[in-house]
């Protein structure tokens, strides 16, 4: 299993979305986060902004999916054809194990499920 940390631009949000919705990844975690990249922020007139408004998705896929996912949100989230400074960047993490809280079921990445006695 993979998580795949996507932080993109607040307007892309909707696109991105939208498109794992219709690839058939409905499940995913949405936060708002500040931050800055090769660009250190923005410069308008005599002020600087250091911190810049994105939002982060999360979604677990298997790994087979990883590259296919991958592919949609930098459709969705690019800016243009060619993309431009601040678009985001995704994160690939291997996950080592899942727990549904409400059946207490882990799960590993193999597709192993074991019910948790609590």
């Amino acid at each position: 299993m993979i998580m795949v940390r996507s932080i993109v631009r607040p307007e892309k949000v909707d696109n991105v979305l939208s498109a794992l919705m219709e690839a058939g990844f409905p499940g995913v975690t949405k936060m708002s986060v500040v931050g800055r990249g090769k660009q250190r922020g923005i410069k308008i007139g005599e002020v600087t902004y250091d911190e810049i408004p994105k939002e982060m998705l999360l979604t677990m896929v298997n790994d087979k999916d990883k590259d296919f996912v991958v592919k949609t949100v930098i459709k969705a989230a690019r800016t243009g054809d060619k993309g431009a400074y601040g678009d985001g960047k995704i994160f690939i993490i291997p996950v080592i194990e899942v727990y549904t809280i409400s059946s207490g079921v882990k799960q590993t990445p193999d597709g192993e499920i074991e019910e948790v006695t609590i």
